[in-house]
């Protein structure tokens, strides 16, 4: 029978986000799975030059080997030589595929919880862009019906390949071989080891660094970390690690390692943003792309040359860095990171280090996870500086941000709509952001009561509203999972925790 793309997501709900095809795991059935890869596989036919051979790799969730199962006959049906790379790293198999000039698949889901799931698809050069992923959608896929059973499971799963540890061994190899082997000579680093698929291998790669490594907290059970929304219980983790254990910092990544954690020497995990900056400086990056809802102290720093900023989700990065590229001077830097963390290097970048050598790294344009934490710790290292002393440096602007889970993504376009033709940001948030005056002559009257006004508004990716205080307050459904998400900037810490919590309990009045 033939089957179209669209077809098959408007049947199963599982659709792409910012970050690949994600849904349900009871949705995400064989079937679905496997007529996504062969869509992926019919457009990389049509769209790049491949041998056809293509390349998988997949997290630790529970229901990742039985979709890396469908990943597999979805390839010898359509007469591919699939290549299995094991339980690795995002960027790992990103950067294989890179290297062979061959597409390749991820199964993950990300930070979202193990009863989700989802498939992440890279381009020969790459992760794969918004017209890939419209390419990809455009697809119809001819198939024996027969091989499903009535609950769309293959009645006879294919077993995996035998694992193919070249992926895994070149990742591991491309910081020492950048960085050099005594980059972290000296520090003491703490792993938060968790369930992420990359918890070996951040040790491995640590150590190849001369970093004396401690890892921690390993889990058996998948644990939804999101880097972008840090749950208490991390945080309280961090701290009582690093008040018993002497370390100078820790590393961590969320469920596929392709966006870093790093907490200063007491435990405190630092914002994603803030560590692209610091990431950035450090590796001497002259033009960035971020989204929009990223720290303005990259504007603030004045450290950088051009500034792109764009829509949430690495595919926007990706268009934003291509358009900082010059291509008349490729020694220009470019390079682009997340509010969520992920580092991606448009470019190749040379640089020369303390022992005197000039090196250069090549481009890897997906997240990745380990790059900014290790080139903030050789940084740290080479100034001899803690973390919080690189953080000083910055401008003073805080940013935060949570989320409503199991919040219908359709209720949360509506309530931006709302907002947006009736003008109610002031109205809602007014208050909150409002910045009294200090002073009090003797004897004078209680001020009247302060309503903060809006005094700009972007569009860019859900809705961004910035108040005569300076506070911002930026609103957007999530675009991976049922959730609605709030991002708040202010100039004191202890202030944008204030107002995250107020618009939090606003937020949390619309469920009703």
């Amino acid at each position: 029978m033939s089957v179209s793309m669209q077809e098959v997501m408007k049947q199963s709900g599982v659709a792409f986000g910012t970050s690949g095809a994600r849904g349900l795991v009871t949705a995400m059935t064989d079937r679905v799975c496997y007529v996504y890869a062969r869509s992926f596989i019919k457009y990389c036919e049509a769209s790049y030059k491949c041998d056809h051979t293509i390349a998988i790799a997949g997290d630790l969730r529970p229901s990742t080997e039985r979709i890396l199962k469908a990943l597999v006959k979805a390839g010898e049906d359509s007469s591919w030589k699939v290549i299995y790379c094991g339980r690795i790293p995002s960027p790992a198999i990103a950067l294989y595929g890179i290297d062979k000039a061959l597409p390749t698949i991820m199964v993950t889901g990300s930070h979202i919880p193990a009863d989700r799931n989802g498939i992440k698809f890279n381009h020969p050069q790459g992760e794969i862009t918004k017209k890939d992923e419209q390419g990809i959608v455009s697809q119809s896929v001819d198939f024996d019906e027969s091989i499903f059973d009535a609950k769309g499971m293959l009645k006879n799963a294919p077993a995996l390949p035998a694992v193919e540890a070249e992926a895994e061994e070149n990742y591991v190899k491309r910081y020492p071989a950048f960085f050099g082997t005594k980059a972290l000579s000296g520090l003491t680093i703490g792993v938060y080891q968790h369930s992420a698929v990359g918890r070996d291998i951040v040790v491995k790669v640590l150590e190849s660094l001369g970093a004396t490594v401690k890892p921690f907290a390993r889990s058996e059970t998948f644990i939804p970390v999101d880097t972008e929304a840090i749950r208490k219980e991390d945080e309280d983790l961090a701290r009582e690690f690093a008040h018993k254990d002497f370390v100078d910092a820790i590393f961590s990544t969320d469920g596929d390692s392709d966006r870093p954690l790093l907490a200063d020497d007491v435990g405190m995990w630092l914002r994603g943003d803030v560590l692209g900056i610091l990431a950035a400086q450090a590796l001497g990056v002259k033009r960035i792309a971020t989204p929009v809802s990223c720290n303005t102290s990259l504007e603030k720093s004045g450290s950088f040359e051009k500034i792109c900023r764009t829509r949430i989700g690495s595919p926007y990065v990706i268009a934003g860095m291509e358009s900082l590229v010059d291509a008349n001077d490729k020694s220009v830097s470019v390079a682009g990171y997340e509010a969520n963390g992920g580092f991606l290097l448009q470019t190749n970048l040379t640089r020369s280090f303390e022992d005197g050598a000039t090196r250069t790294l090549p481009a890897l344009p997906t997240r990745d996870a380990l790059l900014p934490m290790i080139a903030v710790m050789v940084m740290v290292r080479e100034q001899k500086m803690c973390v919080v002393d690189l953080l000083k440096k910055l401008p003073k602007r805080f940013t935060l941000s949570d989320r409503l889970k199991e919040f219908p993504t359709e209720v949360s376009k509506a309530k931006l709509a709302e907002i947006r033709e009736k003008k109610l940001g002031a109205k809602l948030f007014g208050a909150l952001t409002a910045k009294p005056s200090k002073f009090k002559p003797k004897d004078a009257p209680a001020p009247k009561p302060f309503h903060g006004e809006v005094v700009s508004i972007d569009e860019t990716d859900g809705y961004r509203m910035e108040f005569d205080s300076g506070d911002i307050v930026h609103l957007r459904p999530s675009g991976n999972a049922p959730e609605f998400r709030c991002y708040v900037e202010t100039e004191a810490k202890d202030r944008s925790a204030e107002l995250l919590a107020g618009c939090m309990k606003i937020m949390e009045s619309w469920r009703k």
